[in-house]
């Protein structure tokens, strides 16, 4: 019997976003009788949705690192690097699957240090390389990706814009050592049930039907810059006659001061409770994100730096109109004003457009509509797993 694939996949943290849902897909869905996979990974920060439920639902074992965190950390990152390594050294894998950029580091690092035949793929589930560090860590952080991309077997992108910034933009690597594989999700549930979980969630946020209820969701950090949702919310109330309320669902270290910029912009909001007086509910976290979505009339998204958004994909496959600022692999995902609405970072901008999605009902159900089309036909979890398999059994064969 021909012996399998062995294939190390190292995430960067198991909690909620892209990277796990691509990992626990890949781990459980590849072909069982060709490939044999180790799942290994760090700890979430204490503000993020663990993900562990996820892999638990999935049946998917892994291996957490306790040493291996998001921040930058001589030490800590020195003894997950030598824990890495030695796991490589004994579970001698055939191909190293490295997914966002803690993971690529720490990894590749070890793969070099293995001294011996082993395939590695790197995934960019985003990039740090605009909005995190200042302009000198940035200029450090470039010159050690575009090493580590020379010794990198293959990369994948995970949108064509995405490939097109690390060619042109950043100059991480080559064209031809990109190749572009979008992420993929089970997204059966969110087109499930809708009417009965709109009515179950709204009753529990105390909304009422004739009211337009606007989300947001992911961890509440600069990046995904809430300040321009709170202004795009009073701009838009201020400018209709309709009835709006919001929920941010999400924690994170600019939770308080995005409660106190709400509230000097006299928008009344509370914390994981819900008042009639509110405007905007601060959710937390929530694993039932598919009951959010069928609640919800439009989905938000105003980050500055995005990857390919999880939140947007979901929104779309659940039926719920998007709107996005024009990020990352946004405009991989949206067509604007066909499946989805891209807005400038500019909170009137952004709002004259959201406003026309709330107030244009028939528009709103198109945008719905197209957007749930294009989400379960491009973004199913069996496209991307296609998509590794080949990918991997051309590098194995040493093909282009």
């Amino acid at each position: 019997m021909k012996n399998k694939v062995k294939v190390l996949r190292i995430l960067n943290r198991f909690n909620v976003g892209g990277p796990i849902y691509n990992a626990t897909y890949l781990t459980k869905y590849l072909n069982p009788d060709k490939y044999e996979t180790l799942l290994i990974g760090g700890i979430n920060e204490n503000h993020e949705q663990p993900g562990d439920y996820i892999l638990n639902n999935e049946g998917v074992s892994y291996t957490k690192l306790k040493y291996m965190k998001r921040n930058i950390s001589i030490f800590y990152d020195l003894i997950a690097l030598i824990q890495i390594l030695k796991i490589i050294y004994t579970y001698k894998p055939d191909i190293i699957h490295t997914h966002a950029a803690k993971a690529g580091l720490l990894g590749r690092i070890s793969s070099i240090l293995y001294f011996k035949k082993v395939k590695i793929v790197h995934t960019y589930h985003g990039n740090v390389f605009d909005g995190y560090f200042s302009p000198f860590k940035t200029k450090i952080i470039l010159i050690i990706e575009r090493f580590l991309a020379k010794k990198t077997t293959k990369i994948v992108s995970i949108s064509n814009l995405q490939k097109s910034d690390l060619v042109n933009k950043y100059y991480i690597s080559t064209s031809d050592k990109i190749s572009v594989i979008p992420l993929g999700f089970d997204l059966t549930k969110f087109s499930k049930n809708i009417t009965e979980k709109r009515l179950k969630t709204r009753k529990e946020f105390k909304i009422d039907s004739s009211t337009i209820l606007i989300s947001i969701i992911g961890r509440v950090v600069p990046i995904k810059n809430h300040k321009l949702f709170i202004d795009v919310f009073k701009y838009i109330k201020e400018k209709t006659d309709l009835k709006i309320k919001a929920i941010v669902v999400g924690d994170g270290c600019e939770l308080n001061n995005i409660m106190t910029y709400a509230s000097q912009r006299k928008i009344k909001s509370s914390y994981k409770e819900v008042k009639d007086s509110d405007d905007i509910n601060f959710a937390s976290w929530r694993s039932d994100i598919d009951n959010i979505l069928a609640a919800s009339d439009v989905i938000c998204l105003t980050s500055i730096n995005e990857g390919t958004p999880v939140s947007i994909i979901e929104s779309m496959a659940s039926g719920t109109a998007s709107i996005s600022t024009n990020v990352g692999g946004v405009s991989d995902i949206i067509s604007d004003s066909i499946d989805g609405l891209i807005a400038d970072n500019d909170f009137t901008k952004y709002g004259e457009k959201l406003l026309k999605l709330i107030e244009n009902k028939k528009f709103r159900a198109s945008i719905a509509s197209a957007g749930q089309d294009k989400s379960i036909n491009n973004y199913n979890y069996t496209v991307l797993v296609n998509n590794i398999d080949n990918l991997y059994t051309k590098i194995l064969r040493n093909e282009n």
